[in-house]
C-alpha cells in the first residue's frame, strides 16, 4: 500500500489514479493523524509525503514516522528548491513539483518495498 499524504485534493487524486493505473494499491491522507492511521492499519510499502502538510511539517511527521516505523520508506511531494539537504535523514527521496509522471512513478518504483 501507498500511502499520498497531501493537504491538495487534486494533487492526492492525481498521485492515486496514476499509481493506481501502474498496479499499486494506494490510500490517500490529508492529515497527520491519518498518515498515522494508515502506517498503523496497512502494510505500507511508501509514503509520498508533502513537505507542507496544511500547517502541518512534513518534515516533523516524517522524523515520527521513521522513529515508530522505520521499515516505511518516506519520499517528499515538494516544490521547496533545497529539500535535499533538509531530508537526508528523514526520507529517501523526492518528488519535485510541478512533476512528471513519469518522475513520479519512477521514484515509486525506485522506493516501494514490497
Amino acid at each position: 500500500m501507498i500511502v499520498v499524504a497531501d493537504d491538495d485534493e487534486a494533487m492526492r487524486l492525481l498521485c492515486r489514479v496514476n499509481l493506481e493505473l501502474e498496479g499499486f494499491r494506494v490510500l490517500e491522507a490529508r492529515n497527520e493523524a491519518e498518515v498515522e492511521a494508515h502506517v498503523q492499519e496497512e502494510h505500507v510499502v511508501l509514503l509520498l509525503l508533502d513537505v507542507h502538510l496544511g500547517t502541518e511539517n512534513g518534515l516533523e511527521i516524517a522524523r515520527g514516522i521513521r522513529t515508530r516505523h522505520p521499515e516505511v520508506p518516506v519520499a517528499f511531494l515538494t516544490g521547496s528548491v533545497h529539500i535535499g539537504e533538509l531530508t537526508a535523514a528523514v526520507s529517501d527521496g523526492a518528488v519535485r513539483k510541478p512533476f512528471t509522471l513519469e518522475e513520479l512513478i519512477g521514484t515509486v518504483h525506485r522506493l516501494a518495498r514490497p
